[in-house]
């Protein structure tokens, strides 16, 4: 089979990219290992936080930007993929006014509470620091973002294969030749990798000379572990929350349909462990980390009972420092839109993956590994 792109991964960033390229009129096959959003990868489920509060305004001018990215998929697929729920950032170990003056800075609406305050609003959190809410923030359907953005794919044209595993990709006279397990292979001018938590096995598996793979971050793979609590009160709508001591990290909201709506989603940020690779996954939930969930809900959650009624685990895919890499060589594009923070951006990662793989716009700088002006630096790639 030929095609003019070939895209690897039809989790979120893999099938934002097959879209954003066929609607620039290309022809591309993804092509994914199981199904897309597929459940034993990063893309499944109901419940991921949409949000913009970073220290840095380059991420939350991005939140801006992938905002209205989201709103052009919604008109796309009829469907309402973000339910706005507002968010809350506080903790001994969170800088709230820091925060709050890049949302000053970047236009976004915020308030800067008391402790008082915030637990007269939010009842159900026992806040006990200076805190900020912003209200623009919700929970994205993760799964029916990757639904709504293949279909508006195949809409165009574009063709998804799968199951298809990808056991290697080599360079071919007409550009790349993607090979299956099963022994079938795709030839395509061009091709993106966005494998997910399956990126780091593959890089090996690709046609990348020495100077380039030493290039990369070293992205690492991570089994997490999130739990579902009950609401006491289940007719008191809650936020999305982000709470940092110096002893604990954790992130919050409302659980989604595939928790019965009944619950939050509560979450330790890199509270799991490290994986050798995606395959090595068990989806087993770590007992000491539970027992920490429910010890923190007791302390800091009085609104939930502090027994999960469900739990599960994903897959994060972190780099050292958790920016994302999207850059590209020779007609050979690698994404990686993750470290735990990526969802939000799906739509708008599509865009810039589209650029880098077309080298039709511009990608921000701290995406690149030094990939593109490889050659042109210098041996050691090291990139602008």
């Amino acid at each position: 089979m030929d095609s003019r792109y070939a895209v690897v991964g039809a989790g979120l960033m893999g099938a934002a990219t097959a879209w954003r390229l066929a609607q620039r009129g290309h022809e591309v096959t993804l092509l994914e290992r199981a199904r897309p959003a597929t459940p034993d990868g990063s893309s499944h489920g109901s419940a991921r936080i949409f949000r913009y509060v970073y220290p840095d305004p380059f991420y939350t001018a991005l939140v801006v930007r992938a905002r209205a990215a989201y709103d052009e998929l919604e008109q796309v697929s009829g469907r309402e993929l973000i339910t706005t729920t507002g968010a809350l950032d506080f903790g001994h170990a969170r800088d709230t006014r820091g925060l709050a003056r890049v949302l000053e800075e970047v236009g976004v609406e915020h308030e800067l509470l008391a402790a008082a305050q915030a637990r007269d609003r939010f009842g159900g959190i026992a806040v006990d620091t200076e805190t900020l809410w912003h209200p623009g923030a919700g929970v994205i359907d993760a799964e029916a973002t990757v639904a709504a953005m293949v279909s508006a794919f195949t809409a165009l044209g574009g063709q998804v294969l799968c199951p298809w595993p990808v056991r290697h990709i080599e360079a071919s006279p007409r550009g790349y030749r993607v090979h299956g397990d099963d022994g079938a292979r795709v030839d395509a001018e061009r091709v993106v990798v966005a494998a997910g938590a399956w990126f780091p096995g593959l890089l090996d598996r690709l046609p990348l000379e020495p100077g380039l793979r030493a290039a990369l971050p070293d992205v690492r793979v991570s089994q997490e572990n999130a739990y579902h609590f009950p609401y006491r009160e289940p007719e008191r709508a809650w936020p999305t929350f982000i709470h940092r001591e110096p002893a604990i990290r954790t992130y919050s909201l409302p659980g989604g349909r595939d928790a019965g709506w009944r619950g939050q989603k509560l979450a330790e940020f890199l509270g799991g462990r490290p994986l050798d690779g995606a395959e090595n996954r068990d989806g087993r939930i770590d007992p000491a980390n539970r027992a920490r969930m429910i010890a923190y809900v007791e302390r800091y959650l009085p609104g939930l009972e502090p027994e999960p009624y469900a739990e599960t685990t994903c897959l994060f895919t972190m780099t050292p420092t958790e920016d994302f890499l999207v850059d590209g060589h020779g007609g050979l594009t690698l994404v990686s839109a993750c470290s735990g923070h990526g969802a939000k951006f799906a739509p708008l990662i599509g865009e810039i993956a589209a650029d880098a793989a077309t080298g039709s716009g511009d990608v921000p700088a701290r995406f690149r590994a030094g990939l593109a002006t490889w050659g042109r630096t210098g041996a050691s790639g090291t990139g602008p």
